[in-house]
């Protein structure tokens, strides 16, 4: 056990910089869930619609999870280079959505032609949009060739943004069936897998790296240029920060040592935030058309107190590890301080059995009757 005067690592700028992206990023996510929803209802354009998870799914997360775990522990040698394809074209298509709406944004300001260049799979293809994939490609391409830990944060994030805008949880049954699934999940490969496999599989599996499939091009065809270049590279499905942040900006080594954190810490509780924000977009719609009009909805913003308890969590799990001098489960702190708040709030406000059910459950009948 390390003296608490340790503690004071959490005020190092990897710490703060690693606490602040996190929150951010799950609030971000959150958000742009609630956008993307809109916007397909909007628009009544389907075709992207989000998956909307049921128990059997909820259940067999944990599961595939752990074999895939497994399977990374024992054969991710070789299976390098097919989980970095498979990870480039992911971060390219996740860069390309979260970034979509700024250009379009931009389009729209800019008053600029958009016209329509070609289609595929059935929608259309305009040219923002082809400049766009573009840029997401070459950004792809650049984190391939330097292995620099801000492209893999950055496509870190989109993956992160992307997973919690088209996977959904309808109800915080599910919600917390799938947390708690996660949890047991998340303490059992830190804490106890080391009994069963000889080693600490989750810590194993997140610090190897993957060999760059850039490399081993430029060794076949002989390039000398690109065989200095690049090295192994660091997966984005978690958020690396160096310890000595600020001479790392503008380099980065093999030699570095980085704090982490995995993507799965973010993007589950973007989950459960994601669901509460449409909870409170409900209740706040329903305000607004009932009669009633006078009564705030900032009461009834679920939200805030989430993302506080995503945020204690996350710094509670942070300080365990520089306490124990060990790999800490984050989801054992970022559970019961993300999902605890928001079931005790509703039910002091008598509206856990609405959210319980489903944001939208209790609420229908009611705008169809002020409707009449």
């Amino acid at each position: 056990m390390e003296p608490l005067w340790k503690l004071l690592y959490l005020l190092e700028p990897a710490s703060l910089s690693l606490i602040t992206t996190a929150v951010a990023v799950t609030f971000a996510s959150a958000c742009r869930a609630l956008a993307h929803g809109k916007e397909m209802e909007r628009n009544r354009d389907f075709s992207e619609a989000s998956i909307t998870l049921d128990r059997s799914q909820a259940l067999m997360i944990p599961l595939a999870s752990s074999c895939s775990l497994l399977l990374m522990f024992y054969l991710f040698s070789s299976l390098s280079h097919v989980v970095t394809a498979f990870t480039a074209i992911a971060s390219a298509s996740s860069l390309f959505f979260c970034l979509s709406p700024y250009a379009a944004y931009i389009k729209s300001q800019l008053g600029l032609m958009d016209p329509f260049v070609s289609r595929c799979c059935s929608k259309s293809f305009t040219r923002t949009q082809g400049i766009l994939l573009l840029l997401c490609v070459g950004i792809v391409c650049a984190w391939l060739v330097s292995g620099h830990w801000l492209l893999n944060n950055v496509l870190g994030i989109s993956i992160c943004i992307a997973f919690v805008s088209h996977v959904r949880l309808p109800n915080i049954k599910i919600c917390s069936l799938l947390l708690i699934c996660l949890f047991v999940y998340d303490v059992f490969w830190v804490f106890f897998s080391e009994m069963f496999f000889g080693e600490n599989v989750m810590v194993t599996v997140a610090t190897q790296k993957a060999s760059n499939p850039v490399h081993t091009v430029a060794n076949s065809l002989s390039l000398p240029g690109l065989q200095l270049i690049t090295k192994k590279l660091e997966l984005p499905v978690k958020l690396v920060f160096p310890r000595n942040l600020m001479d790392a900006i503008f380099t980065s080594s093999d030699t570095m040592d980085y704090m982490m954190l995995g993507l799965g810490d973010m993007a589950i509780p973007g989950m459960l935030l994601a669901l509460v924000l449409c909870f409170d977009h409900q209740k706040s719609r329903d305000v607004a058309s009932s009669v009633d009009a006078s009564s705030s909805s900032r009461g009834q913003r679920y939200i805030y107190y989430a993302v506080s308890g995503y945020a204690i969590g996350l710094v509670s799990a942070l300080a365990a590890g520089i306490l124990t001098r060990s790999p800490q489960p984050a989801l054992l702190y970022l559970v019961p301080l993300t999902l605890g708040p928001v079931v005790f709030l509703s039910w002091t406000r008598n509206e856990l059995g609405e959210l319980w059910e489903g944001p939208g459950s209790g609420s229908s009948d009611k705008v169809h009757f002020l409707d009449v």
